[in-house]
C-alpha cells in the first residue's frame, strides 16, 4: 500500500524534494539550488518563473534515481514555498512578467490615502502610516501603476505556491495556508477580504483574478500528464493543500501548543506560536494562517535575519570557507569555532539586526546598528554579535507574544539553516533562558507539508496524532545560569533601549532620501 509522502519545498535559494514515511523518517532528499533573484536595478528582485518549475522537476526526477526509492510508494504530494512572491498569469497559466520576489524593495509612492470611514478610523488609531506603507509595498499597486498593460492582461494574480500548484494540477487554486503577502486576504476569517473590507481600497484587485482557496489538508487537484512528464510523479497522485514555508516549519517542529515557540533561523528570522484565537501581537499585523485549518501562527519576523550570517560569511568569512575546503569539513564547523572564541556578550558589542525595516516591528524607519566598538573587537566579535542581536530581537518578540496572548512560552524549537550550528543553539538557550531543541530532521518545513498530506490522506486521523507520530525531539541545549545573567543585563539595560534612542536618527536618515524608489 502506498503510504509515503512526497513533500516539495520551494524556498528562497533552492527547491527540495523530500520523501517521508508515516513516522516522519526522511527516506530521500534531492536539492536543486538556484539564484534567489536577479536585479536589473537597485532594490529590484525578480526571477523567471520557469526557474522554479524546472528546479522542481529536476529535484523530483533526482529522487527516482536514488536506490530504493519507488514511485509507487507515494500516496500524496504536498507543496510548501517561500512567501509573498507574486506572479501575473494569462488565461493559459503562462507568466506575463518575471516573478517579484519577496526580497524586492520597490515601492509605489504617492498613492492616494484611504478615504471614507476607513481612512478616518485609521487616522484616529494612529495607523495611517502603516496602511500607507502597505500600499507602497504592494506589488500589485506597482504593476498597476508602472506596467498597466501587464495588469490589464492578468487573468490570475497568484503567489508562487499558486503558480506551482497550477503547473502540477492545471487548477487555478491555492491553499488557505499559503496566503501571506500584500494581497486582500482576511487573515481572521482565513478567506478573501469581504467586499466592504479596507484592503480592496489599499490594494485594488478584481476578485476574479485571485485563485480559489482550498483549506489545509484538502485536495488541490491531481498530478496532470504534463506534470507527471516533467517531474516523474505518478499521474493522478493527489496534491494536498499545505501552507507557506514558515507555517509548515512550525508544524514540522512540533510546535502545536501555544507555550511552544518555533524559531526559524532562515533568510528571515521568525518566532512563531500556534493559537486558536485571533490576536494581533502588533496592531494591524495579523497572525498568519497555520498549517492546520482554522488555527493561527502568531509571528514576529526579523527581515534579513539569518541572511546577515550569509552576508558576514561572504564579506568576512573567506578564510573559513577556504580552510574548510582544504580540510574537507563543513564551513559551519569553523564558524562555530569563531563564535566560541569570543565570550558571551562579545565584550560589549551589541547589534540591532534591523538591516531591512519591517512593517510595524519595530517600524518602517528602522535601520541596523552596532554599538560598543573598542580596540579589542575583531571579526569574531562581529559574528557573535550578529547571532546575539538576532536572539535579542526574537526574545523581544517572545515578550510581546506572551504579553498579548497571556500564554508563557516555556519551550523552544529551532529550525532553519542556523539551527545546524551548535553555537547558535546554545547561544539562543542562554539569551532566552529556556531549553532549546532541534527537530529530528533539518527539513522541518518539508516535514510539516508532509504532515498536511498525511492528515489529508487519513494516514493519520488528525494533527495531534500526526505531531505525535511524525515529529521527534533532537539534540537539547540547556541555558547556562552564569551566561544567562550576562545576556539578561545586556538585553534589558542596553538592547531594549537602543531602538528608541536611535529612532530619531533613523527618521533623519530616511528623510535624507536613502530609500529605494
Amino acid at each position: 500500500m502506498a503510504e509515503n509522502l512526497l513533500s516539495i519545498d520551494a524556498g528562497t535559494q533552492s527547491v527540495r524534494a523530500l520523501i517521508f514515511d508515516p513516522r516522519g523518517k526522511l527516506i530521500a532528499r534531492q536539492r536543486v539550488p538556484y539564484d534567489p533573484y536577479y536585479s536589473d536595478a537597485p532594490g529590484l528582485a525578480e526571477q523567471k518563473p520557469a526557474v522554479f518549475w524546472h528546479a522542481l522537476g529536476q529535484a523530483c526526477q533526482g529522487l527516482w534515481e536514488r536506490p530504493g526509492v519507488e514511485k509507487g510508494s507515494i500516496a500524496a504530494v504536498a507543496l510548501t514555498s517561500q512567501r509573498a512572491t507574486m506572479l501575473n498569469l494569462d488565461d493559459k497559466g503562462e507568466p506575463l512578467r518575471p516573478a517579484i520576489i519577496w526580497l524586492d524593495q520597490r515601492r509605489t509612492e504617492g498613492l492616494p490615502p484611504l478615504g471614507g470611514l476607513w481612512g478616518v478610523a485609521f487616522k484616529l488609531a494612529g495607523a495611517s502610516e502603516t496602511v500607507a506603507y502597505l500600499q507602497a509595498e504592494a506589488e500589485a499597486n506597482w504593476i498597476r501603476t508602472h506596467q498597466p498593460d501587464i495588469w490589464n492582461k492578468t487573468y490570475k494574480y497568484v503567489l508562487l505556491s499558486g503558480y506551482l500548484t497550477y503547473r502540477l494540477t492545471g487548477n487555478f487554486v491555492d491553499s488557505v495556508g499559503c496566503q501571506v503577502g500584500y494581497i486582500p486576504f482576511d487573515y481572521k476569517g482565513q478567506h478573501w477580504e469581504p467586499k466592504w473590507g479596507w484592503k480592496w481600497q489599499a490594494v485594488p484587485v478584481d476578485p476574479k483574478i485571485l485563485p480559489d482557496l482550498i483549506p489545509q489538508a484538502e485536495v488541490l487537484g491531481k498530478i496532470t500528464v504534463e506534470a507527471a512528464t516533467a517531474t516523474g510523479i505518478p499521474l493522478g497522485v493527489p496534491l494536498i493543500a499545505a501552507a507557506a514555508d514558515k507555517a509548515c516549519e512550525v508544524l514540522g517542529a512540533g510546535a502545536l501548543k501555544p507555550n511552544v515557540a518555533c524559531l526559524s533561523y532562515g533568510t528571515t528570522a521568525t518566532i512563531n506560536t500556534t493559537h486558536e484565537k485571533y490576536i494581533e501581537v502588533i496592531p494591524l499585523i495579523p497572525p498568519y494562517p497555520s498549517a492546520i485549518p482554522k488555527l493561527y501562527n502568531f509571528e514576529i519576523e526579523i527581515n534579513r535575519g539569518y541572511w546577515m550570517v550569509s552576508w558576514f560569511k561572504n564579506e568576512f568569512g573567506l578564510r573559513e570557507e577556504r580552510v574548510a575546503a582544504e580540510k574537507g569539513v563543513e564551513p559551519e564547523v569553523l564558524f562555530d569555532d569563531l563564535v566560541n572564541a569570543v565570550p558571551p556578550g562579545s565584550h560589549g558589542l551589541v547589534l540591532q539586526p534591523y538591516w531591512s525595516p519591517g512593517l510595524r516591528f519595530p517600524g518602517p524607519e528602522a535601520r541596523g546598528a552596532i554599538i560598543g566598538f573598542g580596540d579589542v573587537h575583531t571579526r569574531a566579535h562581529l559574528y557573535r554579535a550578529i547571532l546575539e542581536g538576532l536572539a535579542y530581537a526574537l526574545r523581544e518578540g517572545k515578550d510581546r507574544t506572551e504579553k498579548r496572548s497571556g500564554v508563557k512560552i516555556t519551550d523552544l524549537r529551532i529550525a532553519g539553516g542556523g539551527s545546524q550550528s551548535d553555537a547558535a543553539m546554545q547561544l539562543t538557550a542562554d539569551v532566552f533562558g529556556i531549553p532549546t531543541v532541534r527537530p529530528h530532521v533539518y527539513e522541518a518545513s518539508g516535514l510539516g507539508a508532509a504532515m498536511d498530506a498525511a492528515v489529508g490522506m487519513k494516514i493519520h486521523p488528525d494533527f495531534k496524532t500526526a505531531v505525535a507520530e511524525m515529529t521527534h525531539i533532537g539534540q537539547r541545549f540547556e541555558p547556562r545560569p552564569e551566561t544567562r545573567q550576562v545576556y539578561d543585563r545586556l538585553y534589558k539595560e542596553i538592547y531594549l533601549k537602543m531602538y528608541n534612542r536611535l529612532r530619531p536618527f533613523y527618521k533623519v536618515i530616511r528623510e535624507v532620501g536613502t530609500e529605494v524608489k
